[in-house]
């Protein structure tokens, strides 16, 4: 099969340029001459990579009445997400050891809608899983440093969390971590989200940080940050990279464009939380100087009753996002005077490179053919009951956002088969 798409404004790593781009096979054969004509004309709506999203939680088998793998890669497609690595938890089982993983794959098979890959978990008493579960293909293990809010996925201790990355080490394997310090947390004093927030502090984030700074500077493995919200992480983050600890991070498109101060209800829940709107400058920043390696979404939906309307104590922690993330993204990165350039590098590339995907998140020859046609300057308002995630529920209800997902090809065709990824293979 042979496809080509123009535009005036396609997004490669050598900057925005008019092309065509030569698909072959499903993979992206050449790039051509714009006024060489033929093939589908977008004009002036972009041609950007698909995006890849390294933290999603499908939640299938065990709670797929929170998310599936068909419903969640529907929204990953319909927002432009080509590519899903999904969370070992909060699927019953979990992806602790290699049976489990099988278990999952069983019930993806024949629903994904794009490409998705597994994270392992690493867990007490699961030590000797974690290079079974690395030569099965995984793209690293996940581990809580705190509760992880579902009993079957317990937090690691200091002594679990050394032990875990002195095995990964041996085989270069990689760690990320939910990074909040159990002994800083403390227990919410009544339902309102101020008393939430107070309960969990951009302290509890950064001791639990370096903590692991600390073991993967001993031990030399790879660890890596999940959702940083606090932009105190930041220069702690950079500081270690710059003394050559293997230490990489990532944030999320709520960290950086809602606030605490516009918290209107439990839909905002997410841990660690939604901070004052003076700490997202320094995750800006973060992402600027490439000290966090990207934007990927922690698409963690639920049912609209584990909500809890008006108690932030009781309700579900996490944010439904995957399909927006990408007009959420572009809203306040164009208001900030960046770049679609910028925009692909944080949500294409970088998580692609980090994962790595080298065949992912990039148009040039070689890649696979996975493209969005994007329009920058259109709008809408969102309205949860046109998402395609199986629950209707999302912080962004009601908000004005540029940026709309015109169409997205998976290796140069419509979505709706996608494929297993495996680390290390293509």
């Amino acid at each position: 099969m042979t496809v080509l798409v123009r535009s005036r404004r396609v997004v490669t790593p050598e900057g925005v340029r008019p092309l065509g781009v030569d698909v072959v096979e499903g993979r992206i054969a050449g790039l051509v001459p714009y006024d060489a004509g033929g093939g589908l004309d977008l004009g002036d709506v972009a041609l950007l990579p698909g995006l890849v999203d390294t933290h999603v939680h499908v939640n299938e088998p065990g709670r797929t009445h929170w998310e599936g793998f068909a419903t969640a890669t529907r929204a990953a497609a319909a927002g432009g997400v080509t590519a899903v690595v999904d969370m070992p938890l909060n699927s019953l089982p979990p992806t602790t050891t290699v049976p489990n993983l099988e278990i999952k794959k069983k019930a993806a098979r024949g629903q994904i809608a794009v490409d998705v890959g597994f994270w392992g978990g690493a867990i007490p008493g699961n030590l000797g899983d974690l290079r079974p579960l690395w030569d099965a293909g995984v793209f690293g293990v996940k581990c809580f440093l705190s509760p992880s809010g579902v009993d079957e996925f317990p937090a690691l201790d200091g002594d679990g969390l050394t032990l875990a990355l002195r095995e990964l080490a041996r085989f270069d394997g990689l760690l990320i971590a939910h990074a909040e310090d159990p002994w800083t947390l403390t227990e919410p004093t009544g339902p309102s989200y101020a008393e939430f927030l107070g309960s969990r502090t951009p302290d509890a984030e950064v001791r639990a940080i370096e903590t692991v700074i600390a073991v993967a500077r001993e031990t030399g493995a790879r660890a890596h940050i999940v959702h940083v919200s606090a932009g105190d992480a930041i220069p702690v983050l950079r500081a270690a990279r710059s003394q050559g600890v293997r230490i990489t991070a990532e944030t999320c498109p709520h960290y950086l464009t809602l606030s605490a101060e516009e918290v209107t209800g439990t839909a905002f829940k997410c841990c660690p939380p939604i901070r004052e709107a003076a700490n997202r400058d320094a995750l800006w920043a973060g992402l600027a100087d490439g000290t966090l390696m990207g934007v990927v979404s922690d698409h963690s939906p639920c049912p609209a009753d584990m909500k809890s309307p008006d108690d932030f104590a009781m309700a579900w922690g996490g944010i439904s996002s995957l399909q927006l993330g990408l007009p959420v993204i572009w809203t306040e990165a164009s208001a900030r005077g960046h770049s679609l350039e910028d925009v692909v590098r944080w949500m294409a590339r970088g998580p692609a490179d980090f994962a790595g995907l080298s065949y992912k998140g990039r148009i040039e020859v070689g890649a696979d053919a996975d493209l969005v046609a994007f329009d920058p300057d259109a709008a809408f308002v969102v309205e949860a009951g046109d998402l395609a995630h199986k629950n209707p529920v999302t912080a962004y209800q009601g908000r004005a956002l540029r940026g709309v997902v015109r169409q997205t090809w998976l290796r140069g065709a419509a979505p709706g088969h996608g494929r297993f990824l495996t680390r290390g293979a293509r």
